[in-house]
Order: C-alpha cells, then structure tokens, then sequence
C-alpha cells in the first residue's frame, strides 16, 4: 500500500489584522482587530502537538497550550475555553498583553524552523469568542464545597485577581480590597484602550466574581484597616497584590513645572478618568503640540500613542541607550514607529526649562554614548561631554518605572522589605517572614508584566491553599 506523503508543515503564521495607521493614530478604538474563525483554524493548524510540550513548561501560570490550539482545530470551543481557564482567569488580557513571544512562543518547537505558533493571538481568539458566546456555556469550574476559610486579597491587579480566583476554586472564601473605585489595577488604569479595552478586563474580574469572589471598593487599606487587623478579625490568611504604583522620577532641574507629569499621573487621566472621551468626561489633561515622553518600556510607548491621539502634532520617544536595548515589546515599539512616533535614541534629559508663568517650554538634553553592559545586561549609557542640546516641547511624560506604595509595608508589623520599597517573599510560594502573610506580583518583583504578576499570585494561591488545609 503506498504511504501517504507527510504534510508540509506551514512556517509562516497568520499576521494579526490591524487598523489602518492613519485612521488608528486619530482613536482609541483597539489597534489589533483579532482572527476571524477561518485565521484561527489555519493558524491552529499550523500546531504539530509535539509531545514534550514546552509552550506549557515557557508560561507562567501553565496553561495547557496543545489542549486548547487542538480544541480550535477540532472546532470545539467549549472544550478550548474550558481547556485555557482551567489554568488562566484572565484569558482576554492575556491573549492582548502578555509577552508571549519572550515565554512560550519562544521555546515554540515549530520556532526552530519557522515562526513559532501564534498562542497570544489564539488565546485571545478563545477568550472573545467565549465573551461572544457566554450564554450559550455552562460554567467551566465547578466549584467545591466551602472550606471555611476566609483570605482577603489585598489589590485586584493581575497577581490581586489570579490568587482570588484560584483560592475560590479551591473552596476558600475570597475577600478582595481593592483602594480604587473600579477593579483591575493596571489593568484599568495603566494600559490605554486602544491595547487593552476596559469591557475586556470588567468581564475578566465579573468572572472572577461569579467564582464567588467578594470584592470591596474603595479601601485602602493600611488606612481601613491594617493586615494585622485583618488577621486578627475572621481572616485565616492575607495575599498582599498591591503593585507598584508609586512613579520614579529623573531628579533633575526643572521637573516641578507645570506639564511634567509621571507616565502614572498622566496614563490614569487618560484610562481611568477617560480624558480621551473629553467633553463627556471632563478630566483636565494638558496635550500641547510637542510632547517628549523619557523611557523605552511599554509604558513609555503607550504614553506616547495616547498623546497622539489625544491631538499632539509631533510626539519624541526620548531614550538613553539605542533601539537594540529597548525592553518595550517589538510589537508596540512597531506600532508606535507606524502610527508616527519620533524616537530619539541615546539621548537623556539634563533639565527641564520653562516661563514665568511656571509652564515648561523646553527640555535640554545630552547625547549618549554606550559604554561595557552594566548588571541589567544593556550596555551602560555614558554622557557625551559637551553635546548638549534643546528641544521644545510643551508636555513631558516621565516613564521610567515605578515601586511599590509604602503604605502597606508601614502599617505592617513584621513585614521585610527592600531598599526599593518591594517586599521579601518566597519565590515559589510568595510567602513573606511575617505568619500567614503571602505576596506577590510588582509588590514582590517591582514593575514587571502581567503574565508574571498571575504567575505569582498562583503560586501563592497554591501556597495558601496548603496551609489552609493543613498539608
């Protein structure tokens, strides 16, 4: 009998449909448009389920990568929503935001030959095509009886809502506080709409939620009520998610004029307080016709496209190393150059100038140099002495990383933490020195992203979950 020829394995993926640059730089709409069901199937397809699957060991939180791409491929999407929530709560913020390509798109097999599987893009397609079909599935977890324990989860950002939620499928009674008026930290306040729309993040916590999730807004706690108070009033255990909200600034001349603002200040005008929405919700925002936004992350990038598209004529990404060091994702980086961002590399700002009436009008800067790598690795940028130089501009956006508020740590007896405000806390388990008392995500490790946030609050939902029932 003749052997059937083995199919050509496809090494090109489905590129992601997006608006058109012109059209999107001028609206917050949301850039990346997601498959349609015939790019899912054909980029599905593409999956050689090879056994070892490394895709799964390369993602944080351990999603069962083959069982859910098989599940499209089978055109059974039940079976793949059910197969990407049994380990990810928050699928949709996932499949737009986490950086797929540097976890399990990286160590892809299909990666060794061609382009790896586009996973980010097809968990997003699973987790829209659920949100499109909600009425037509059952719950995907059934939830086992109560334990009796009860766990407040300090923070319902990414690490804040994957420990609640994994603690109530194991049974516990989840408490989340959260100090904001709308749930999803980050989430919510630091990601604009055009990346991640705020319908997609309110879906992902009303899940977590009808897990059996209480959450309680507009608590700060620290202020409402101390951890110790909290442990000493019904509550077994304590996970502290509180992020790292507090913005670090450049220390140099000038940064107190009007028009400076930290990329915190200046991205939750814009997301949260939807000054993009202007005249409908009338959130004070200065956007004048030259913006020059410091710093080379993704943070930095999304201030940049949102002065854009709040009607700057010409925006400067201001960086101190060149584009091989920047840590911003490729895609937003690309995004960015398309949508007509100038970037500006190796340079850093010396001082920030303005008038009389306290209004910056201009930035001095220096140009760079790179020198041997420091210990992140990059090489280190080095002043060029005497290259200074002025550019005009009428708003700055300082993007260069945040810590953690140390309101929760100064309340908290017993509670270790770092020079940089970050708490100490097991790597495996999230558990700190201070009894019955976990933390994680950008609290434990500083700023860093979402996918690693959920990492750590799972695992610290697994810690927890150990203690509770005395294992």
């Amino acid at each position: 009998m003749e052997e059937k020829p083995k199919a050509k394995l496809d090494l090109n993926r489905m590129p992601m449909p997006r608006q058109d640059p012109k059209v999107r730089a001028k609206n917050f709409n949301e850039v990346a448009l997601g498959y349609t069901e015939e790019m899912a199937l054909r980029e599905a397809n593409r999956c050689i389920q090879c056994p070892k699957r490394p895709c799964v060991n390369g993602c944080p939180v351990y999603v069962d990568i083959p069982d859910f791409i098989k599940a499209i491929r089978d055109n059974n999407m039940p079976e793949a929503v059910k197969a990407l929530k049994s380990k990810n709560s928050l699928p949709g913020i996932c499949g737009r935001v986490c950086p797929q390509e540097t976890q399990c798109e990286d160590v892809c097999s299909l990666g060794k030959k061609g382009a790896p599987i586009a996973i980010g893009r097809l968990e997003r397609y699973v987790a829209d095509w659920e949100r499109n079909h909600a009425s037509n599935l059952t719950a995907p977890v059934e939830l086992p009886p109560s334990t009796g324990k009860k766990v407040a989860v300090i923070g319902s950002g990414p690490a804040g809502l994957t420990c609640a939620a994994d603690l109530a499928k194991m049974g516990h009674q989840v408490t989340i506080f959260e100090a904001l008026h709308v749930a999803g930290g980050v989430l919510m306040y630091g990601i604009p709409e055009f990346r991640l729309p705020k319908a997609i993040v309110q879906g992902e916590v009303d899940y977590v939620k009808a897990l059996g999730v209480e959450i309680r807004l507009d608590s700060v706690m620290g202020k409402l009520a101390t951890v110790d108070e909290l442990l000493e009033n019904g509550y077994h255990a304590v996970f502290l998610g509180t992020g790292a909200g507090l913005p670090m600034f450049l220390d140099i001349p000038g940064e107190n004029f009007n028009g400076v603002y930290s990329a915190n200040e200046f991205l939750t005008r814009v997301n949260l307080m939807k000054a993009y929405l202007f005249p409908e919700y009338d959130t004070p925002i200065k956007i004048g016709k030259r913006v020059a936004v410091i710093g080379g992350g993704n943070v930095a990038m999304d201030a940049a496209r949102c002065a854009l598209r709040l009607g700057a004529d010409e925006v400067h990404i201001i960086y101190r190393r060149s584009k091989v060091e920047m840590p911003a994702r490729h895609e937003e980086v690309e995004n960015a150059e398309e949508e007509g961002i100038i970037f500006k590399f190796l340079t850093n700002p010396k001082q920030f100038i303005g008038n009389d009436q306290g209004w910056i009008t201009a930035m001095e800067c220096y140009e760079m140099e790179l020198g041997e790598p420091d210990a992140s690795g990059r090489r280190r940028p080095l002043v060029k002495e005497g290259s200074e130089f002025i550019i005009d501009v009428d708003v700055a956006v300082v993007a260069l990383g945040t810590t953690p508020n140390p309101l929760i740590p100064s309340t908290t007896r017993g509670l270790e933490t770092r020079r940089n405000g970050t708490v100490v806390a097991d790597e495996e388990t999230g558990k700190t020195v201070k009894d019955r008392v976990w933390a994680g995500g950008d609290v434990v490790t500083g700023a860093a992203t979402v996918i690693s946030a959920m990492g750590a609050g799972k695992r610290a939902a697994a810690s927890i979950d150990a203690y509770l029932k005395g294992k």
